[in-house]
């Protein structure tokens, strides 16, 4: 199994293919599993896929203090920061291409903003924008209020992800708080305003937690934004249509590459 040490905890990562790189940043409440069906995709297309499971989420370390850390000030640049220093291990030093799904793109974002001369283009899905309430708030709302009142196939996708020890944990925490994201209202475009490679936004016109207006606003706030609107679609993306999930990213990629 793949571990780096980085900051003291072990970080899971995998490497797949050859070819320009892709990094794949998972979202919130799962990890490097949920990309099963989009990896394999990005791979036969030609691409290298690198990707990792952030601090606490799937195979990697969270530490005793993970619930303090996630509600932190410091839990948006950590995660920039240890997908730096993943980078620098693996000896990574060309530019490379970000797809970052739901929380995964707001990751993308810092870190197209604080390197961006790494990043050749940004690809985000289901992403939010910004909210008139707390991301707390919006979770009382969206998710229901234990692990025990989710439907068994959801129960058995954490125990999947981060294993049957942490997996009814984990999810209290997530939904219960929403991460450092939780305390305020949430705003990404200032950082969207900053982002100066092309970028593809990709949004669900019926998702479960926000309006397709989040994937219009988050267009409107990219100097050079493009997007796609999925019909008959929820939240998981990836999941309703895998393949055009994976090759809407890639027709973006090639076309941008014989400009």
């Amino acid at each position: 199994m793949p571990l780096v040490k980085i900051n003291n905890l072990n970080t899971y990562y995998e490497i797949h293919g050859d070819g320009d790189l892709i990094i794949l940043l998972h979202n919130g409440f799962s990890c490097t599993k949920m990309w099963a069906e989009i990896m394999p995709l990005l791979v036969d297309a030609g691409f290298q896929v690198l990707m990792f499971d952030r601090r606490g989420y799937g195979q990697s370390d969270g530490g005793a203090d993970f619930e303090s850390h996630y509600n932190s000030d410091n839990f948006r640049d950590e995660a920039v920061a240890v997908m730096s220093a993943l980078l620098d291990y693996l000896g990574i030093i060309e530019s490379f291409h970000i797809l970052g799904q739901c929380e995964g793109g707001v990751v993308g974002t810092d870190f197209a903003v604080r390197f961006s001369g790494k990043v050749k283009t940004l690809s985000t899905a289901s992403t939010l924008c910004y909210s008139d309430m707390t991301l707390a708030e919006i979770n009382r709302v969206k998710f229901p209020p234990t692990y025990q009142d989710l439907p068994a196939d959801i129960q058995k996708k954490y125990v999947t992800w981060h294993g049957p020890e942490r997996a009814e944990r984990f999810y209290t925490l997530c939904s219960r708080y929403g991460g450092c994201y939780g305390r305020e209202l949430f705003d990404l475009r200032p950082q969207l305003a900053k982002v100066r490679c092309p970028s593809l936004v990709m949004s669900p016109d019926r998702g479960h937690f926000f309006e397709a207006e989040q994937g219009v606003a988050f267009f409107r706030s990219l100097p050079k934004g493009e997007l796609a609107i999925f019909p008959k679609c929820g939240h998981n993306i990836f999941e309703h249509y895998p393949e055009l999930y994976a090759q809407t990213v890639i027709d973006f990629i090639v076309r941008l590459k014989n400009r």
